[in-house]
């Protein structure tokens, strides 16, 4: 499940072991303009030890290295062997609009911050020039019994073989289960033998009403595929033709047009909705097509729906190897 939940941090504990005792193995928490990626998963840390904690993700560009290092060792330390670091890239609004850090090359960022937790995580002094910053003479203060995997958030190949070459998987998002294994095939190619976990944030409404569901999820999409990375990512996965009617009418400013450009197939395709049968069935296809975890995101369309119904509606049924 992708955390934080609805309502004041304060008052997750309930929810999160409820969670668990749903049959929910992982929580996943993002960064972006709300809570911080780490404090949720702290508190989940102390008060439900059955869930394993991971980032999707933080951002490589708004932490320094060394301080990244000690938020990453300490969660590491506070959950052993229950924690994962997610990294990526971001985007250009969060870190340069927002946090006044240059948004420039992303690839080398978020690879070189990979490589220093690396080092860093070693227990090791570190005293390395890599391409997009220097640390000189760091030692964490705390090691970790376990050192955490470190995921890579990737969408075309650049970040995929990353992911695969050099991370231990991938974190992957805002796609439907047929592009499951165009994804999967590149960081699996580039990781050769190893194996490579996968983890995919799904979008998910269990409402069978459809035309409510649609309306919003189409100011999801259009809030998302409308910035520049996922654009070329629809574009590489085959969805150009389908989305030019949007990217036309919002490039105009015509942000009415453009929601209604987007067809029902492809909010279909990009979001999980109809009846929690049907929700539990379409998750499944991702597994089915190489997603080893899962992060289901509730999005709050149908306002007849609570959180938590919807995530009772929702619990995992037993499906085999399946972790959600």
């Amino acid at each position: 499940m992708t955390v934080p939940l609805p309502g004041p941090l304060h008052s997750h504990r309930d929810q999160l072991i409820e969670l668990a005792d749903l049959g929910y193995t992982d929580i996943w928490s993002g960064e972006a303009d709300g809570a911080d990626a780490f404090t949720p998963l702290t508190l989940a840390a102390a008060w439900e030890p059955r869930l394993r904690l991971g980032t999707a993700i933080v951002p490589a560009y708004t932490r320094s290295p060394a301080c990244l290092a000690q938020s990453v060792a300490s969660l590491a330390d506070a959950a052993p062997g229950r924690f994962a670091i997610g990294i990526g890239s971001s985007s250009d609004v969060i870190v340069e609009r927002w946090n006044g850090v240059p948004f420039v090359e992303p690839y080398k960022k978020v690879r070189d911050v990979v490589r220093f937790l690396r080092d860093a995580l070693s227990g090791e002094k570190v005293s390395t020039r890599y391409d997009t910053f220097e640390v000189q003479g760091f030692r964490l203060g705390i090691r970790p019994e376990q050192p955490p995997p470190i995921l890579v958030a990737a969408l075309r190949e650049g970040m995929l073989r990353l992911a695969g070459r050099e991370a231990d998987g991938a974190i992957i998002n805002w796609l439907a289960p047929t592009d499951v294994p165009t994804v999967v095939g590149v960081v699996r190619d580039a990781a050769g033998d190893a194996e490579r976990e996968i983890v995919a944030r799904i979008f998910v409404c269990p409402s069978e009403d459809a035309e409510t569901v649609r309306a919003g999820a189409r100011f999801a999409i259009a809030a998302y595929l409308n910035v520049p990375v996922y654009a070329e990512f629809h574009r590489w996965l085959g969805r150009g033709e389908q989305l030019a009617g949007m990217w036309q009418a919002w490039a105009a400013g015509d942000r009415k047009a453009a929601l209604a450009a987007i067809p029902d197939e492809v909010v279909d395709d990009l979001v999980v909705h109809g009846s929690p049968e049907h929700c539990r069935q379409r998750v499944q296809q991702y597994f089915d097509s190489g997603v080893t975890t899962s992060s289901l995101a509730i999005l709050p369309f149908d306002r007849d729906l609570l959180f938590r119904d919807a995530a009772r509606l929702l619990a995992p049924s037993g499906a085999s190897g399946a972790t959600a």
